[in-house]
């Protein structure tokens, strides 16, 4: 019988265990919150009712990626007037330059961003370059990375880089999430929340403990007091796809909303990234604008919406990778994230 992470690790096990029940106390449970429809239903099933709104006012951003052409080419200025137009709260920075359009302070990108109407929710800076002592990263700066986002205005202030940095061990990961206890006791002090947010890998195994699967020995040993999470859902649908089953063959399934439902405190972000399934690509979706895929955003955000404060404590960032036309991406996701309401009437 292969050995379970109580037979082999009891601390680890432990906080597992009493970390997995803080959703629960909080507020109701997810087995209750989980709709019973499928897990990714088709964008055009998904039906837009007359129900309440599935998104909050106020919480619709945008990470800046997914513009970075633009960023580059016309400037920030040009790109906030687009979003503030198409109905737009909310922006996640993705570097503080703009190209081509020309330098710009930090005073005057927050004030370009506060200008335009949009609140600056958070922004994303590399975890380590432990080969450059002068890195803009949490690691190798983090005072002027924080100074940084203070000067901004910034609320949250997280990486999407992996916690690779000491391999794939429950051991390195545990030594990556001191790291992130570091830099949320420092970005606390500050009135921040530092967070991680996801890839698929994350949802991989431990490569010497092959029952445990990173992503829990994160959640287990970051303090939920100090480092938060910012899901991107459609990595973590690909993860769930790709990492259904460990190593060895064994099953196990996980739901990426089952998460969140039991740790709705700890996630205050999200990305909104969709996909359409493709059992034959790797990561068993191809990526799409937001609208045209099959991940059901009105299941998720609803049951997101109905935990304790999930309508005004989670924030909602569309995204794409690599759009065709990153300002027509924009347009449709938040057109199609506006037109979504829940089931029932509420």
């Amino acid at each position: 019988m292969p050995r379970t992470p109580r037979d082999s690790d009891p601390e680890l096990a432990h906080r597992l265990s009493r970390r997995g029940m803080l959703g629960v106390a909080a507020g109701t449970t997810a087995a209750a919150l989980l709709s019973a429809t499928a897990t990714a239903t088709p964008a055009a099933a998904q039906g837009r009712g007359h129900g309440r709104p599935v998104l909050p006012p106020g919480r619709l951003g945008v990470q800046l990626y997914s513009l970075r052409d633009k960023v580059s080419t016309l400037g920030f200025a040009a790109v906030f007037r687009e979003l503030a137009l198409h109905g737009y709260d909310e922006v996640e920075y993705a570097g503080y330059t703009q190209g081509s359009a020309g330098p710009l302070t930090l005073a005057q990108l927050r004030r370009l961003t506060r200008d335009h109407g949009l609140r600056a929710i958070g922004s994303h800076v590399n975890y380590h370059d432990d080969a450059d002592p002068a890195a803009y990263s949490f690691a190798q700066n983090l005072t002027k990375v924080l100074d940084d986002a203070e000067a901004l205005g910034l609320k949250h202030i997280g990486t999407a880089s992996g916690p690779w940095r000491h391999g794939a061990t429950v051991d390195g990961w545990k030594r990556c999430a001191e790291d992130f206890n570091r830099y949320g006791a420092e970005a606390r002090k500050r009135g921040m929340k530092f967070y991680q947010h996801n890839h698929a890998e994350e949802f991989s195994f431990a490569t010497d403990r092959p029952d445990v699967r990173l992503y829990d020995v994160l959640l287990a040993e970051t303090d939920p007091d100090l480092v938060y999470l910012e899901m991107d859902v459609y990595w973590a649908y690909a993860g769930a796809f790709r990492f259904g089953r460990r190593p060895d063959g064994v099953p196990a399934p996980f739901d990426p909303l089952d998460y969140v439902l039991r740790h709705p405190d700890r996630y205050p972000l999200f990305h909104v990234k969709d996909g359409e399934k493709d059992v034959a690509a790797r990561d068993g979706y191809r990526m799409v604008d937001v609208g045209d895929g099959d991940i059901d955003y009105r299941r998720f955000m609803t049951a997101v919406g109905r935990t304790r404060g999930g309508r005004r404590d989670h924030h909602w960032q569309a995204e794409h990778d690599n759009p065709v036309d990153s300002f027509a991406f924009a347009r449709k996701s938040s057109a199609h994230l506006h037109s979504l309401r829940e089931r029932g009437g509420r």
